[in-house]
């Protein structure tokens, strides 16, 4: 797939008003951001707006409030550390409605190049629900609309489509513009050899993810908890790991679905187990490597063992293209890590197109230090899951093409 999408590149914003929808939302800790990597993310768009002269409002959504307003979830903070990195003012418009009196008046004042920042979206109820008049409000403040929050582009709320049905120049941002250009082209037009690595806990999660997949790769391997779902399935002794028995039936379909289709499924062959589940999740546990049919029955399997790890690394290594989702095992703990960080190893050390879904598979790339090593590491967690599945994205269709 080809961006068919009008980019920031596209448009010209000088002297208008442009509103962008950002990622903004970070993990707060008693009003401290503690990771600002959705705002670095963001800052190549808004630079290409105030470099073009364009009046720059921004808006993102931050954590869940339920009520309306809830200070703890002001975007405040990021209004400061937003004008510390792009070495300009940033106004913040502090309205609980987002678009009240403040943000009227900031938006009023701004001269070229400026950059205003709104209140929480969610600090609305009608946002979630892409609810008027919230949508309209918004688009009273701006000529242009910017997307450039993929984390949220599976949604369609006020602030990620709503807004487009009162502004008739959209754009997608620089962030956007890389996600459909990474993800959409590794899933609809992938160099060969393709793999794709699927991790996490449930099948439940990924049912969609793994049957799309399995048409569109050379390769579908199989880790972390759901890989045992898979194994039961087969006749396989999996002690007390996590199953999903109404998915039985499922993973059988999917073994089926890869043998007609002249794929490679790739299950692990061993697997590094524990008497039961770490608790607290960092502690150190005693551990012993199983053979992943014949998990003795007062075991439970929380990495694949470290023969899977060197096969699924080998896998990887002749691709040229590989999508990555869901971590091996407990990675969190360095009793199960080993997994995770042999695939996150043989990724970084690869030739191939490597692209990591998003979600907990990003954060141990990040975490192990092997971020700067992939072609692209996704910023959303559910957004990236949809568009493997072959979705269309709310946040992405409303946009105008070229």
């Amino acid at each position: 797939m080809n961006l068919t999408k009008v980019t920031v590149d596209d448009i010209n914003v000088k002297g208008k008003r442009v509103l962008v929808r950002c990622d903004f939302n970070v993990p707060l800790k008693d009003g401290v951001i503690t990771n600002d990597n959705r705002i670095t993310a963001a800052l190549p768009t808004i630079k290409k707006l105030i470099a073009d002269g364009g009046k720059v409002i921004l808006c993102s959504h931050l954590g869940k409030p339920k009520n309306g307003p809830e200070e703890k979830f002001s975007l405040a903070p990021v209004a400061v550390r937003l004008a510390e990195l792009l070495g300009q003012d940033v106004v913040f418009a502090n309205d609980d409605e987002v678009v009240g009196e403040n943000a009227k008046k900031a938006v009023e004042a701004m001269n070229d190049g400026d950059v205003v920042l709104l209140q929480n979206t969610r600090f609305r109820k009608e946002e979630t629900k892409n609810l008027e008049p919230f949508s309209s409000e918004l688009a009273s403040l701006a000529d242009v609309f910017v997307m450039d929050a993929f984390g949220s582009a599976h949604r369609a709320h006020c602030s990620t489509a709503g807004v487009t049905d009162h502004i008739k120049d959209t754009a997608v941002g620089y962030l956007m513009q890389k996600e459909i250009a990474f993800l959409g082209n590794a899933v609809e037009n992938p160099v060969r050899p393709f793999v794709a690595i699927l991790g996490g806990a449930k099948v439940a999660d990924k049912l969609n993810v793994i049957s799309n997949l399995l048409e569109k790769c050379d390769t579908l391997i199989i880790g972390g908890g759901m890989a045992y779902t898979f194994i039961k399935a087969q006749g396989g002794n999996v002690g007390t790991s996590l199953v999903d028995d109404t998915k039985i039936e499922y993973c059988l379909e999917m073994i089926e679905k890869a043998k007609k289709l002249g794929k490679n499924l790739v299950l692990p062959v061993d697997t590094t187990c524990a008497k039961a589940f770490p608790d607290p999740i960092d502690v150190p546990v005693e551990t012993s490597v199983a053979p992943t049919f014949e998990i003795p029955e007062d075991l439970m399997g929380l990495d694949i063992g470290p023969k899977t790890a060197e096969m699924f690394a080998d896998a990887v290594k002749s691709a040229k293209t590989v999508v990555w989702n869901g971590p091996m095992g407990v990675s969190e703990n360095p009793s199960f890590a080993n997994g995770t960080i042999t695939v996150a190893k043989a990724l970084a050390e690869t030739d191939a197109t490597t692209i990591i879904g998003g979600g907990d598979s990003a954060a141990a790339v990040i975490n192990l230090g092997f971020a700067d090593a992939m072609s692209h590491i996704s910023t959303g967690g559910g957004a990236s899951l949809e568009y493997l599945e072959g979705k269309v994205l709310p946040g992405v269709a409303v946009i105008a093409d070229k």
